[in-house]
């Protein structure tokens, strides 16, 4: 590779890492995704204004870097034609039940390298609700969908309450592929003020049952597991 290649590429590696970045924090200033992505504030400038003129960012008035409109179309082109597209299709109905069931918002999330990305759901209606997830990767440790997109298949449910977000709480149950092993989770986020003891278990079930269902419509005639139950927190 000649010089001027090799520059390129690591130019090109630096603004998609910083890319990365913002799309991760949702929104987030110069000087933090140049700390994120470890580079000069000067480098990480020049790359990002590359970056919000071609529309992949946007920039408002105090100056933090979000996801602008390019990005968007070519994100929701992924999630509707891209390797996902089945299975967030399949999903959907699912997730508009378990939100109307549960009365809180309802997530599919797959694992991407050492984080977990949400790519649908289904919003609550309720006045204070969990929004605005879908795109936003967290990472596995430490996570209640880490823990479930990374084990071993076993229909369990994993609780867990203010891993990434305070006062959030979350159930989530994994979706296994006709080979048994672990193609997404879903999952139920609320405040934890109601996602709490008294109605855990209600969500817990109904969590199940959408992980279930989708089994049964992405195998086909080969139906759904029964056997699933409830283990408790990661």
């Amino acid at each position: 590779m000649t010089s001027s290649a090799l520059h390129k590429s690591r130019s090109a590696e630096r603004a998609l890492h910083l890319l990365d970045t913002v799309v991760t924090a949702g929104s987030i200033s110069l000087g933090d995704a140049a700390r994120v992505a470890g580079l000069p504030t000067s480098t990480a400038l020049r790359h990002l204004r590359a970056l919000e003129h071609d529309g992949y960012l946007d920039r408002d008035p105090h100056g933090a870097f979000s996801v602008g409109p390019t990005f968007l179309r070519l994100a929701l082109t992924a999630l509707r034609e891209g390797p996902v597209a089945h299975l967030t299709k399949a999903a959907q109905p699912h997730l508009d039940r378990l939100a109307e069931v549960t009365g809180e918002s309802a997530y599919l999330a797959v694992r991407e390298r050492s984080r977990a990305v949400y790519i649908a759901t289904a919003e609550s209606t309720r006045a204070i609700r969990h929004v605005g997830w879908v795109g936003r990767a967290v990472p596995l440790a430490g996570t209640a969908v880490g823990t479930t997109l990374t084990g071993d298949g076993e229909a369990t449910v994993h609780r867990n309450t203010g891993a990434v977000e305070p006062d959030v709480s979350a159930a989530v149950a994994p979706v296994l592929g006709a080979d048994g092993t672990v193609v997404a989770a879903i999952s139920v986020l609320g405040p934890a003020s109601r996602l709490d003891h008294t109605s855990i278990d209600a969500v817990t079930d109904a969590v199940l049952a959408a992980a279930g269902a989708l089994e049964g419509d992405l195998r086909g005639p080969a139906g759904q597991r029964g056997d699933r139950h409830d283990g408790g927190a990661p």
